[in-house]
């Protein structure tokens, strides 16, 4: 064990009869000033239950240590007679340059939890959200480990909810889980919103818990919470860490739920276990020979059942789901060969360009006229990804081919007339190899005559303003569609700017859209950004829009944004009300009650926090705040004031 000398102070800056912390190397030390000994140091760990020494006082002869008065003489750290806890002294130097301290610098043993990155990082996972606390530090020394060796990214947030939306949008965009971090406790439970969006929306996430001791767990510890428990439902799969025996293969078991199972993997790790030693070797775990191919072909008959129905269309029409993400160049190149109209759901937005000759738009309750009228028209639907939810409303009464990888989402609410059981990709490239090329160009007459439509409806609205000058939300989306670059990822979040956007935007040809789907959790939006930065924001323009509500939820993670300079453009459409809600109250014949918001200026706020911010209060504004807020070069706040009674 090597022992090295510290500079901790300036000789002067201490006066008598104070004590306060500082740093030798990483150890923490007290610094003690009295008048009997002059300048004396101690470990600042008091030996009873770990209390920090440097935030104790001085009471007559003895240093007191701030949780319960424990008492330690300033040079020795020897206790009052009768006492056998004893503080650990440290040489100290008062020398011409400061005051220096020694301390011993123990090399470094792998613990458990360098056992478990080692893996977690061979399995892919290079990033962690989170925050540092008390009952996970152990874990987070060999994340920093991990991090300065080059093998891991952690970006600490504001609040674990972010941590955890922010993991699964990475889940989204990529198809490859990152993980979210939390102490005990509260910080666990934090996360379980965020996480549940992952659950529904089917997306690949590694939960990493603190925890209480074990030897204190049941009783009812401070900050305990059965974690076990709190996550039943959530999860994929789970387990305590208890042992370094088979830590590393219970962090390659979690990721290979995660990423097989395509849902929440967690992970409890009870404080003590974090920094127990690793084994001397440690276990192979790769990933290679543990997780098989998804390419998985449709069985014959059912796939020529298929190709039969819709080599026999006579307007045969693609349903592009988000399932079928990955997949959009290989779709859309089957669309052009038989020319079939191609629609999206709402989480599918963005899988083919609103400009495409064959592209529809979205259908559904946040879709536009063009998506449902040649839906209508058809006479077989080729549905890619999706799950014939309530909210888009695809037609039962037409004949379906349903294709998707999970045989339970085949025909799951009502029969159809194909359940095509394969991985889309694979899937789509058989139908292009056996299909016939055919032409319709009536098919792209008609979506060219229900776009013309719907824009002159879309362009009566631009023009709107409210008795206070607010502005409607179509301006808002008719410069951002604009302006966005062509393979901008969108994240949005759940309100009334979330409709507009599903009406009004018009996405480009290499967009993504993030959304909370089936929780439709507000607040969603800005932290989903932070994942999808981290994800693939060195090449492409990460892009947020929410209401004031749901930006208020994680405001205080665009500090985060601001401190690892992610350059996300966040687009706020400030209406002072949850516009929403206060709808559905009018709907439903009641009083609109308690949805006003008290709002700051958010382009001062994002300001204030170190990033840019910009504020349209008129028309004229707008496309130069957007176009402001998409050229900064760091986190910026686009404002912009709209009604409240527009969708």
């Amino acid at each position: 064990m090597a022992q090295k000398w510290y500079k901790v102070a300036d000789v002067g800056i201490l006066p008598e009869g104070q004590v306060t912390t500082v740093m030798a190397g990483v150890k923490a030390v007290v610094l003690i000033h009295t008048a009997e000994y002059g300048y004396t140091a101690l470990d600042n760990r008091c030996p009873h239950q770990g209390g920090p020494l440097g935030e104790g006082q001085i009471d007559g002869d003895w240093l007191l240590c701030p949780w319960h008065g424990y008492e330690y003489d300033p040079k020795t750290g020897a206790p009052p007679e009768g006492y056998g806890d004893c503080a650990t002294p440290l040489p100290l130097e008062i020398r011409a340059a400061g005051i220096y301290v020694q301390v011993d610098e123990p090399e470094h043993h792998p613990t458990v939890s360098d056992q478990m990155v080692q893996v977690m990082t061979d399995w892919g996972v290079d990033t962690v959200f989170g925050m540092v606390g008390h009952s996970n530090l152990g874990f987070a020394d060999a994340m920093r480990r991990a991090e300065e060796a080059g093998k891991l990214r952690y970006f600490g947030v504001r609040h674990e909810g972010a941590a955890a939306f922010a993991a699964t949008a990475y889940g989204k965009l990529t198809g490859r889980p990152a993980a979210c971090f939390a102490i005990a406790g509260p910080g666990s439970t934090n996360m379980l919103t965020g996480l549940w969006d992952a659950k529904m929306d089917r997306a690949p996430v590694l939960a990493l818990n603190g925890q209480v001791d074990t030897q204190v767990i049941g009783p009812g510890a401070f900050q305990e919470v059965d974690l076990y428990a709190a996550y039943d439902a959530v999860r994929v799969w789970g387990q305590t860490v208890l042992t370094a025996k088979n830590a590393g293969e219970l962090m390659a078991q979690a990721l290979k739920h995660a990423v097989v199972e395509q849902g929440v993997a967690q992970l409890i790790l009870p404080n003590e276990v974090q920094t127990a030693p690793a084994l001397d070797d440690f276990p192979a775990t790769p990933r290679r020979g543990r997780v098989s191919t998804i390419e998985i072909a449709p069985p014959e008959k059912d796939l020529s059942a298929a190709v039969a129905l819709l080599a026999a269309a006579r307007r045969p029409t693609i349903i592009v789901g988000h399932g079928a993400r990955f997949h959009r160049e290989k779709i859309i190149a089957l669309a052009e060969k038989i020319d079939a109209a191609v629609i999206t759901t709402f989480k599918g937005k963005g899988l083919i360009g609103d400009d495409h000759p064959l592209g529809c738009g979205v259908l559904g309750r946040s879709g536009t006229p063009v998506g449902s009228s040649m839906m209508g028209r058809s006479d077989v639907l080729l549905v890619l990804g999706a799950s014939f939810s309530n909210h888009t409303g695809i037609s039962t009464k037409k004949k379906l081919i349903q294709v998707d990888i999970d045989r339970m989402t085949l025909g799951k609410f009502h029969p159809v007339t194909v359940p095509l059981w394969g991985e889309i990709g694979v899937t789509v490239d058989a139908l292009l190899e056996r299909l016939a090329p055919a032409e319709r160009p009536q098919v792209k007459a008609d979506i060219a005559k229900r776009w013309a439509y719907w824009r002159a409806e879309k362009e009566k609205h631009v023009g709107h303003l409210d008795g206070r000058g607010r502005m409607h939300p179509a301006l808002v989306f008719k410069h951002l569609s604009a302006l966005a670059p062509a393979d901008a990822v969108l994240c949005v979040d759940v309100g009334n700017n979330t409709y507009s956007f599903g009406r009004f935007f018009e996405s480009g040809g290499q967009q993504d859209v993030l959304m909370s789907g089936y929780l439709g959790s507000i607040g969603f939006a800005f932290p989903a950004a932070m994942g999808a930065w981290a994800a693939v924001g060195a090449g492409r323009k990460i892009i947020s829009v929410s209401g004031d509500g749901g930006f208020g939820q994680y405001m205080g993670d665009f500090t985060t944004a601001v401190k690892y300079n992610m350059p996300i453009c966040h687009i706020l459409l400030n209406n002072d009300e949850l516009g929403k809600i206060s709808k559905e109250q009018r709907s439903g014949k009641f009083a609109v009650w308690q949805t006003s918001l008290k709002n700051p200026n958010f382009a001062e706020f994002a300001r204030l926090c170190g990033g840019e911010g910009f504020r349209a209060t008129t028309p004229a504004e707008v496309a130069p705040a957007i176009a402001a807020g998409l050229a900064a070069t760091g986190p910026a706040i686009v404002e912009i004031l709209t009604d409240p009674m527009q969708t």
